[in-house]
């Protein structure tokens, strides 16, 4: 991603939160990625980490419309994926690629729901989805914009990221074509190792 287009993406999240009542705590970590697939625009998210504890985490999302996080799982994290602004659609699998299991579980605005393997759910703002660990989902936006919350237990997105594409990266290569904005988080986590 070139950096220009970084900003550019942190400037307009910053304009929808502040817009719609958002107000980011002091020094939050933010990531801009577009997951190694170079295409921003279609895949790839804004995101801001506002807790990273050792027992869970909170994250605001940023998505443009039609913008997709692809399908991944997570082995360990259990999450809740709320819909804050906007609406936006979350198509769900059970089991594993290409052996998906017909049916399964998830919990929707509360109520456990049977959902078919490659259903989308579409949450308004206020609704929620909770998502067990190695749950397959990928979701995007539906509004021009989106703002989703995600509470979970503790986010590992080094460790515990498995998408179904093998060509995705969580963080991106960055060309600097203008100063940044704001340092991300992978080029802060890559400084201290």
């Amino acid at each position: 991603m070139k950096r220009s287009e970084i900003n550019a993406a942190i400037a307009r999240a910053q304009t929808c939160f502040q817009t719609h009542g958002w107000a980011l705590p002091p020094h939050p970590q933010w990531d801009v990625t577009d997951l190694g697939l170079e295409d921003f625009r279609r895949w790839g998210a804004v995101l801001i980490n506002l807790a990273l504890e050792e027992e869970y985490s909170e994250k605001l999302i940023y998505l443009f419309h039609r913008q997709i996080i692809p399908a991944h799982c997570h082995k360990k994290k259990k999450e809740d994926i709320i819909a804050r602004f906007g609406v936006f659609s979350v198509q769900i699998w059970f089991g594993q690629p290409g052996c998906w299991k017909p049916s399964g579980q998830v919990q929707i605005n509360n109520i456990m729901r049977q959902v078919r393997s490659g259903q989308i759910v579409h949450l308004q703002a206020g609704e929620r989805i909770t998502l067990e660990p190695r749950v397959y989902h990928e979701f995007w936006a539906l509004n021009d914009e989106a703002i989703i919350g995600e509470v979970s237990t503790k986010n590992d997105d080094l460790h515990d990221n498995f998408f179904v594409n093998p060509n995705v990266g969580r963080f991106p290569r960055i060309e600097e074509d203008e100063p940044p904005l704001i340092k991300l988080i992978g080029e802060t986590r890559s400084k201290r190792r």
